[in-house]
């Protein structure tokens, strides 16, 4: 009890935290920095937690940092010099009064509970007690977690070089990894967490950990990912086209 009552007051302070940033900063769209880099902290905040956690453990802790650190540099870069995203002035727009603590509520709690969901298999990593070695099961997740970190990073590589060009303003990229699957870096952020959640499972409560690579694929596959994104891009032919031709998700042939 001790130990989740100790994670739900870091997350609560957390984001409380981010909040003042943003209030600082006069945009709501550095909780998108709050939720890459909220991993790290949890996962080491439950490292310290339990003083016993062993090797299995931080090499959990271990990925859940490289993944948090990149997506936090990607999402900076990505907005730098740039006005606040659009999703969240357009939120504010459809609130009618209290829309600081509305913000807060619906915004940064939100995005604390979600963060906790999506964390569980590394917070059961850390909680309970497994033999000082690596097993089959977390090879297996090390090599998955490793494909999705590819698809992730070079994806997002790929659409940052290629958005930079101007000749290619109001077309969409279709070669590299985009040749095979739509959404190559959504893809990879998802296999990561499939790949951790192996690693998390030899534990005791290990099969909960499932919670949270099904809530990162319900947020990229129906809620925040794909669909949003999506949805901006359906009137342009080039998309339309491309989207015909090709998986909207996992990687695949294109179809003629």
């Amino acid at each position: 009890m001790v130990y989740v009552l100790a994670i739900i007051a870091t997350t609560l302070v957390y984001m409380t935290v981010w909040y003042g940033i943003s209030r600082l900063a006069r945009r709501s769209d550095v909780v998108d920095l709050a939720w890459a880099l909220g991993f790290p902290v949890l996962a080491w905040a439950a490292y310290i937690v339990r003083p016993q956690s062993v090797f299995p453990a931080f090499v959990v802790n271990l990925l859940v940092t490289i993944w948090g650190l990149r997506l936090a540099w990607h999402i900076f870069a990505r907005n730098r010099g740039k006005p606040e995203d659009k999703r969240y002035v357009e939120m504010r727009k459809h609130w009618r009064g209290a829309i600081a603590l509305r913000t807060y509520i619906f915004v940064f709690l939100m995005q604390g509970v979600l963060l906790l969901l999506v964390s569980t298999p590394v917070l059961f990593a850390n909680e309970v007690q497994t033999p000082n070695i690596i097993n089959l099961w977390q090879l297996l997740g090390v090599v998955v977690w490793l494909v999705g970190f590819f698809f992730e990073t070079v994806g997002d590589a790929q659409l940052s070089s290629f958005i930079k060009k101007p000749e290619n303003r109001g077309h969409v990229l279709t070669t590299g990894l985009w040749k095979y699957t739509r959404h190559p870096n959504y893809f990879g952020e998802v296999t990561q967490w499939w790949g951790i959640y192996l690693l998390s499972v030899g534990t005791g409560w290990g099969l909960l950990g499932i919670i949270g690579p099904l809530t990162i694929t319900m947020l990229i596959l129906h809620v925040s990912g794909i669909p949003l994104l999506e949805g901006k891009m359906r009137q342009n032919p080039e998309f339309a086209a491309y989207a015909k031709r090709t998986n909207a998700f996992l990687p695949g042939k294109p179809r003629q």
